[in-house]
């Protein structure tokens, strides 16, 4: 049987620093900080590499997104860490990093018919009035993925590798239950 292959588009990671940050203080001394409190409360800190954003909160809290890896991301939480340090403000040496959510996509060799889809599934939504794909949810693992009918597959809420390939897998499962040939593209 054929693996699915899995691209990772985007992971996004926090961290609880367990410290407050002074928001202003690093807006003006930190390059390429954007911090607008009157439209959002973070301060908003872009990385080149690995290229990723980081969305600072004066709690002490950081949410890193747009790193095509976990290990790109926390690498680009580490060195938000590392530059909120440089400017003087003390960090904690060790801090905890949480994988909180992993988009990946994938494909499969089919035409769908969403519609057809959506009435043989439980838990399946479309609405092609206001977005193309189907919604379709599971809960071992917790994750949603969205089915286009070209075959593509977007998986999002995983917190692991090995989760997304096993919602695939429940995926393929119910998929060929209701009469659906399911061959993965290998590109």
């Amino acid at each position: 049987m054929a693996e699915f292959q899995v691209k990772v588009e985007n992971v996004v990671v926090f961290a609880s620093l367990g410290k407050p940050i002074p928001l202003n203080k690093l807006v003006s001394s930190v390059e390429n900080a954007e911090y607008e409190p009157e439209q959002f409360p973070g301060l908003v800190y872009r990385t080149t590499e690995p290229r990723a954003a980081a969305l600072i909160f004066s709690s002490g809290k950081i949410v890193c997104t747009g790193a095509k890896s976990i290990e790109k991301a926390k690498i680009a939480i580490r060195k938000v860490v590392e530059k909120i340090r440089s400017v003087g403000i003390p960090m904690p040496k060790e801090f905890g990093i949480k994988v909180e959510n992993i988009v990946a996509s994938s494909k499969i060799d089919a035409k769908l018919n969403l519609e057809e889809i959506t009435f043989a599934l439980e838990d399946a939504e479309y609405e092609p009035e206001q977005f193309p794909g189907l919604v379709y949810r599971i809960s071992k693992p917790r994750v949603a993925f969205l089915l286009f009918s070209s075959g593509k597959i977007i998986c999002t809420g995983a917190h692991t590798i090995k989760d997304i390939h096993t919602a695939l897998g429940k995926l393929k499962e119910r998929l060929e239950s209701i009469g659906i040939k399911v061959k993965p593209v290998v590109e």
